[in-house]
């Protein structure tokens, strides 16, 4: 196999509305070494927004910058500034399937633009030199064949210079499917997947789509230089605690999820004291428990209560009551 970053081998899928600077926080707590990504970011937004789209907090590294655009030198001007604010990598998105993605140039759509797509990466790399990666998927439409993917590939690569591609093993369907859908209906392949790790084994390549188990983690790994979970572990992120030791083989004790939750108080306090909603962090806390005796519980008063006028840390530690003793010491 090639010479990965070791972030690679487990990384957490870049997803909007979910992946925000807040869950990026929390999901540090339970893993020091998998690669997290931001939510997708476009070029204008960064150029010509009124936010700050590139905020974060150094605790979180190692964190990679997900940009949508097509533009050479907005792609470019883009990856000087997430360099500039310390960004571990740069990763150009050729796999969202929604129409407003299309509409912009952008996404899937770009597994048809190969030239432009490599033109992007290029423009990106001459400037940076952090990772300029691409997430894709294995096809769009009817143009599914192997052939197509192993010609978006080969260009990509040859012509921007592009060393590792985070590839989804499903096509997209550009219209007729909604991105849900798109997550959900085309069939996985992930042998296409392997099949491409064979035939470009100089190239860091990794899987995404269906991962659901640290096993299942460790199964593609047989195959492939790294694994990107997605929903999973957004949803239950208490397996995240398993990943330093399983898929790093990390000697660190194991993660108490009650340590965790106190673990990001002082977080909590300085956010909000900067106005920052206590909902909009602990929204990514909700599934931590999973599976535990009271995690409903749990759920329930914080989803209920975080948001309401002067929620704060007792909020926290009034639902942590609820599951924290029906839990062993570590989990």
């Amino acid at each position: 196999m090639t010479q990965s970053l070791p972030a690679h081998r487990f990384s957490i899928a870049p997803m909007l509305d979910w992946t925000d600077r807040h869950c990026r926080y929390f999901h540090r707590q339970l893993t020091r070494q998998a690669l997290l990504y931001t939510e997708m970011v476009t070029t204008g937004a960064i150029i010509h927004g009124k936010g700050d789209y590139l905020a974060w907090s150094q605790e979180e590294q190692p964190v990679a910058l997900q940009l949508g655009g097509s533009d050479p030198a907005a792609l470019a001007q883009c990856a000087v500034q997430a360099e500039a604010r310390g960004y571990n990598e740069v990763n150009l998105n050729v796999g969202c399937p929604s129409d407003r993605v299309q509409n912009g140039r952008f996404g899937a759509c770009l597994m048809g633009e190969a030239a432009l797509v490599a033109e992007g990466i290029k423009a990106m790399r001459d400037k940076v030199s952090i990772p300029v990666t691409v997430k894709t998927r294995i096809g769009i439409d009817d143009q599914d064949s192997y052939e197509f993917l192993c010609d978006f590939i080969r260009r990509v690569s040859e012509e921007g210079g592009c060393e590792m591609f985070i590839i989804h093993a499903r096509k997209a369907w550009l219209s007729g499917l909604s991105p849900k859908e798109n997550r959900e209906i085309p069939p996985l392949d992930y042998e296409r997947v392997y099949q491409l790790k064979r035939d470009f084994p100089h190239l860091t390549l990794a899987i995404n789509g269906g991962v659901k188990t640290l096993e299942e983690a460790k199964g593609h790994l047989q195959h492939l230089d790294g694994v990107m979970m997605g929903r999973e572990a957004y949803q239950n992120p208490g397996l995240l605690a398993q990943v330093d030791r399983e898929i790093f083989g990390s000697d660190a004790p194991q993660v108490d999820p009650v340590a965790v939750v106190r673990s990001m108080y002082p977080y909590i306090e300085r956010e909000l004291a900067t106005g920052t909603y206590l909902g909009h962090i602990t929204r990514h806390m909700l599934g931590l428990f999973q599976g535990i005796p009271g995690a409903r519980q749990w759920r329930r008063h914080l989803s209920e209560n975080a948001h309401k006028p002067g929620a704060n840390i007792e909020t926290v530690e009034q639902a942590l009551a609820l599951v924290a003793d029906k839990i062993p010491a570590t989990v």
